[in-house]
């Protein structure tokens, strides 16, 4: 049996829609606890701008509403990225070997 969890591997169906419509990719970067909970959010962001875009496209958000959407979406990832990883990296001491 193969042990990666796919979009269906639960008997939840509340927990396999949110598997389907929310799915997370593996982290293959350097990992820092800032680089992980980054990499989510940008994961999440891109989820969202996908779906905004979708249903801008299916006539359900207009343009200008889409737009704005995705701007605040923009602000928050944008200040996750300064939280997380400007401030990590200002506040991480310098360990290397002289």
């Amino acid at each position: 049996m193969n042990d990666s969890k796919d979009f269906f591997s639960s008997s939840d169906p509340d927990e396999q829609t949110r598997n389907f419509l929310y799915p997370l990719s593996r982290f293959y970067g350097k990992f820092t606890p800032e680089q992980l909970a980054f990499n989510a959010n940008l994961q999440e962001f891109a989820q969202r701008v996908s779906l905004l875009c979708g249903l801008e496209t299916g006539g359900k958000l207009s343009p200008d509403e889409t737009y704005q959407q995705i701007k605040v979406l923009w602000q928050e990832l944008t200040e996750s990225k300064k939280q997380l990883l400007d401030e990590a990296e200002r506040d991480r001491p310098d360990l290397s070997e002289d």
